[in-house]
């Protein structure tokens, strides 16, 4: 597996990542522990050494899934973590007081196992909460040892700034994929000019890009797309274009289109770090092959181009959960 530095860091990750909130959260999985730590085991061997969790995945079952699973490896590999949209018992609760920060990272440490959090996120930006508050809490506990590094999820360039001039931000965390392409506009300016990585979650967006999806695909009740306004039928069927023209790039260099999907944001830039998910064995090998597909410039921005004169229909999230991201 190739290697990418986050930004100007110094933190070294190989250049796909796995995103592990599926496995035990959001996506109704029915895979055993046992299997979800084996697949955790084969990321590993495959070369990926950056796994990303949090707090709210379970509640905090994922933590310990991934704390169980890397055990015998913690110190060789970059595990990040976030806080702030789960309180002490696991219920629902956005709060980034310094407090609750200090009180959560004890929480999560235990549950990793590890002496240090590598790298932690604040999940969502606190309204209640100054993001100089925030940023000062972590900085206090990367110098008691508990942190390593600091990272910001679905924030705005604002709050970035503010947040970095306190504490230098390792890593930005958001949506990114060739349906979703907002963070092109200011954050990733922004990244590039302070020296901050970027990490794409749902860069296959949410499964979608993969071409496994079409609008007789149906979810369990337990799975968040249920609830995702870009996954009605109606907007599955409307969106079906952006699968198509990705399927016809994938079908010319012989390859998947989630291959092209993913090696489309590594092109991006080399501080970028996409963190697919996946429960299947198959899938984390067809995804982490992407990193092995080099696409052209021109062939970059031509299919960029292509896509982006699709409208996507939906929203990624309901109302609700669509007002917490800053971006």
């Amino acid at each position: 597996m190739k290697m990418r530095e986050l930004g100007s860091s110094g933190v070294e990750v190989s250049a796909i990542g796995l995103g592990c909130m599926g496995m035990s959260h959001h996506r109704g999985n029915t895979a055993s522990r046992k299997e979800m730590i084996a697949l955790l085991r084969s990321a590993l061997d495959l070369g990926v050494t950056f796994f990303d969790t949090a707090q709210v995945y379970g509640p905090f079952t994922n933590e310990e899934l991934v704390g169980e699973a890397l055990a015998h490896v913690n110190d060789q590999v970059v595990i990040a973590t976030k806080f702030g949209l789960t309180d002490e018992s696991g219920n629902a609760s956005m709060s980034s007081r310094p407090e609750r920060i200090r009180a959560s990272v004890e929480g999560s440490l235990a549950r990793l196992g590890v002496d240090a959090i590598d790298l932690l996120y604040q999940h969502r930006v606190d309204p209640a909460t100054p993001i100089e508050d925030v940023a000062g809490a972590v900085k206090e506990l990367i110098a008691q040892g508990k942190v390593r590094h600091f990272g910001l999820s679905e924030v705005g360039v604002d709050t970035l700034r503010r947040a970095h001039s306190v504490q230098p931000v390792t890593a930005v965390q958001s949506e990114y994929s060739l349906w979703f392409r907002k963070p092109e506009r200011e954050i990733l300016p922004t990244c590039e000019q302070l020296g901050i990585g970027f990490v794409p979650y749902s860069p296959l967006g949410r499964g979608f890009l993969t071409g496994a999806i079409d609008e007789s695909t149906t979810f369990l009740a337990t799975d968040n797309r249920v609830d995702s306004p870009q996954f009605t039928v109606h907007a599955r069927r409307a969106n079906q274009t952006i699968v198509d023209v990705l399927k016809k790039y994938a079908t010319a260099k012989d390859v998947t289109p989630a291959q092209v999907a993913i090696a489309w944001l590594l092109a991006q830039a080399p501080w970028i770090v996409p963190i697919p998910g996946t429960t299947k064995q198959h899938r984390l090998e067809e995804n982490l092959s992407a990193a092995e597909l080099s696409l052209t410039s021109e062939e970059v921005s031509a299919l960029g181009n292509a896509i982006a004169d699709v409208q996507v229909v939906g929203n990624r999230y309901p109302e609700s959960v669509e007002k917490m991201t800053g971006l």
